[in-house]
């Protein structure tokens, strides 16, 4: 049987434009459904269920999963007392494992437009990025994945809004995108303004997705979602409106369940 990859390499040259991931879904010999992404030294093949390198680690489904587990065993002493439990040296090597795997299958879901993985992705790194900030214990190693927490962020909202448009739910799509730019907002004060501001993407990323938002409003002819009339009704404290609007709101959820 041979072993190198020369014909998988072959039939798909490395020629990516500025910016792009090569990426397509394949059926393995197995059957099963795996994720190719063509670097230039070759290809990675991922998982599309569960780890990307379809590892259980310590028998959980993810990484993630099993510090959870862990940090819920130990983190109090009998009493409950105990001090907060962190992050070994070694839990910090296989979070950033998780971290680099969860980024390429990322962006090879969003390459290949599967908009509803890539959010499952993005959820999985803002959940891990939020065990890290709470359990990292070092400074340094928090901040290391607290600066890319923007760009998770603005990826899951552009692929929450674009799959919101193939569903055909425009005021969706607007809705989502306004929701990570305020998603962004809010990380930009309260991590970005202790920090070197001058290295925060953030405010080019709000940027684009308020763009995105613009074209969508004159695309579809968008005015006011329900969403930013609920927010308009509680500013200005009509209750009984907030009230009919979340109730329109409650029954568009339900009717496209």
């Amino acid at each position: 049987m041979r072993k190198d990859l020369d014909d998988v390499i072959q039939g798909w040259p490395y020629d990516p434009e500025p910016g792009e991931v090569l990426a397509r879904e394949v059926r393995a010999r197995d059957g099963r459904r795996v994720l190719q992404i063509r670097i230039e030294l070759g290809v990675l093949q991922l998982e599309v269920v569960g780890r990307p390198d379809g590892n259980r680690p310590h028998g959980s489904t993810t990484y993630l999963e099993y510090l959870r587990y862990h940090a819920a065993n130990r983190s109090q002493s009998a009493d409950g007392k105990g001090p907060a439990w962190t992050m070994s040296q070694h839990h910090c090597v296989e979070a950033d494992r998780e971290f680099v795997q969860f980024y390429h299958r990322r962006m090879a879901w969003l390459s290949l437009r599967r908009y509803e993985k890539a959010v499952q992705d993005s959820d999985h790194t803002l959940a891990l990025m939020d065990f890290v900030r709470k359990h990292g214990g070092d400074d340094e190693y928090i901040a290391s994945h607290e600066q890319f927490r923007g760009l998770v962020q603005f990826h899951r909202a552009q692929a929450q809004a674009a799959m919101s448009l193939e569903r055909r739910r425009p005021e969706e799509a607007v809705d989502a995108l306004r929701e990570g730019v305020e998603k962004l907002t809010q990380h930009q004060r309260l991590w970005w303004e202790d920090h070197d501001p001058s290295e925060s993407p953030n405010p080019s990323l709000i940027e684009q997705l308020r763009l995105n938002e613009q074209e969508i409003r004159k695309n579809f002819a968008v005015e006011k979602t329900l969403r930013e009339q609920l927010d308009e009704a509680v500013a200005r404290e009509d209750y009984e409106q907030a009230a009919r609007l979340r109730d329109q709101i409650r029954a568009q959820a339900k009717a496209r369940r």
